[in-house]
């Protein structure tokens, strides 16, 4: 049986949300803090920080954005699973909810938005849709 590391961190990030906690933490790993950067970026968030204060395990702390007491994050999807990859080259990208949102996908240039994407004409594995 397979661990969806990464579902399991957007589903991290949702609980924050429907509980309206001011942070979420998570185990660090590359992809996970590729995804928080994105997110901070595009603004979603408010502040990525990384937690080294355990000499053993590092740790991703997402500081969540509210503005009026309502999230900033409506809805994170997971999109790509691990029992089902969705890949997309850079025209067949879709804008999400008309461009409110964006997707983000893992290329061979790194984590990026679909907008960056399609500016650098490539494709990769759409990893989840955020607005």
């Amino acid at each position: 049986m397979s661990h969806d590391a990464i579902g399991d961190f957007l589903a991290i990030i949702r609980n924050g949300i429907m509980a309206s906690k001011r942070f979420i933490e998570a185990d660090f790993s590359h992809l996970r803090y590729g995804i928080a950067q994105v997110l901070l970026n595009e603004g979603f968030v408010k502040d990525v920080l990384i937690d080294e204060s355990d000499s053993v395990k590092k740790r991703i702390k997402i500081v969540l954005k509210y503005v009026d007491g309502e999230s900033v994050i409506h809805e994170i999807t997971r999109l790509s699973k691990p029992s089902r990859r969705v890949y997309k080259n850079s025209k067949n990208i879709r804008p999400v909810i008309g461009g409110l949102g964006i997707s983000i996908l893992t290329t061979n240039k790194g984590i990026i938005t679909h907008q960056q994407a399609k500016n650098l004409s490539v494709g990769g594995e759409i990893i989840c849709t955020v607005w």
